[in-house]
């Protein structure tokens, strides 16, 4: 069906307020908070009880840590977000990091050679605790051989809490690494591993040539550079849109406090709408927060159901529309009555006309059977 050219809806009396309400929030993010640790608590307790009756005789339930769950949150666009550039994996900075954990996990996966960005991790000027959690660190070559099979990326996904990604073969990834990894939470983060020159504090363009073997080294950045990226992708928010009117990034945990949430949904709320979504507020028609397994709750609504000021009507000419629709319908039925009534009349004639035929024959007959006596 071809879109519309008429506009969307009508205007309604109040705006938006294109700001989020800290109180709503706080409120949604308590009740939710309140609900997961309680179904927590539910599970925690049940698993107990069938290790006291014997139904488990390993005491790991007991002593396991509880599980924090993310938190989501849902942004829902009036219009979908087609823009290419904005469909490219990102990050936004929050206040209250994700990745905590001493015992992190990071994968680095880097553009080819590997081994350049390698000496610059062993470098002498690379912060040592950020070196300790960098596990492994693989060329995008090397990821292609090695991981083909389903139960290789499955592995090298379950072994890993973080992946970070150069951002020059960021996009090649989503072929290479599959739904294993794009189903999952941890998809890979860009950094920026490349080399940028400046003049004046402004980026110099590439002339487009590849450099010789010799200096492929040099397209890497420092040390210091390197290790200021690593930190600002595990201190934020993935960012991870498909071209529909639904956005989910995860904003936190379930062990954080509700202040906490609240600092980071309007981090993240501040960086979708001024950089990810077209528009902005003005292209935005919900947000929610939820759990893996919880209803979202509301935290923001829009009044206004357009995005364009053409997409308006003032005065909506609702008679003449409905006159219209009538006028087609008594059309319609005349036409489709016609040939039914053109039928009929045709029948009688052809009824009227054998009747005729059969008293002539009658006349005939008896004229002749006369004559023969």
């Amino acid at each position: 069906m071809a879109p519309s050219e008429r506009p969307l809806t009508t205007k309604v009396a109040s705006g938006s307020p294109y700001q989020l309400d800290d109180n709503q929030v706080t409120r949604a993010a308590s009740a939710l908070l309140r609900h997961i640790r309680t179904k927590q608590e539910e599970k925690e307790e049940s698993s107990k009880k069938k290790t006291l009756i014997g139904d488990n005789d390993s005491d790991s339930e007991e002593d396991a840590p509880k599980v924090h769950e993310p938190i989501w949150l849902i942004m829902t666009t009036k219009k979908h977000v087609v823009d290419k550039n904005r469909l490219k994996p990102g990050k936004i900075s929050i206040p209250h990091s994700l990745n905590t954990s001493a015992s992190l996990s990071v994968c680095l996966i880097t553009a080819d050679p590997q081994r350049g960005v390698k000496d610059i991790v062993a470098d002498e000027t690379f912060p040592p605790e950020l070196r300790n959690r960098i596990t492994r660190i693989i060329g995008y070559t090397k990821l292609k051989e090695r991981y083909k099979s389903f139960e290789s990326r499955r592995q090298l996904l379950a072994e890993h809490d973080v992946f970070l990604a150069d951002d020059r073969i960021i996009m090649r990834l989503v072929k290479t690494l599959g739904k294993t990894f794009y189903k999952s939470s941890k998809r890979p983060i860009p950094v920026r591993i490349e080399r940028t020159e400046k003049v004046d504090g402004k980026r110099v363009k590439k002339d487009g040539k590849k450099p010789p073997k010799s200096e492929r080294q040099a397209q890497f950045a420092s040390a210091q550079v390197l290790a200021k990226e690593v930190e600002k992708a595990l201190s934020c928010a993935p960012v991870h849109l498909a071209p529909a009117t639904t956005t989910a990034v995860r904003v936190g945990t379930s062990k954080f406090t509700p202040e906490q949430l609240l600092d980071n949904i309007k981090a993240v709320v501040q960086g979708l709408t001024d950089k990810y979504i077209t528009k902005g507020w003005r292209n935005v028609k919900a947000i929610h927060i939820k759990g893996p397994n919880t209803a979202a709750l509301p935290i923001w609504l829009a009044d206004e159901l357009w995005v364009d000021e053409g997409d308006i009507l003032d005065n909506p000419p609702e008679t003449e529309e409905k006159d219209k629709k009538n006028e087609k319908k008594r059309k319609s039925s005349e036409t489709t009555s016609t040939p039914a009534a053109k039928k009929t009349k045709t029948s009688k004639k052809t009824a009227d006309d054998e009747v005729d035929v059969k008293e002539t024959l009658k006349k005939r007959k008896a004229k002749a059977l006369k004559a023969s006596a």
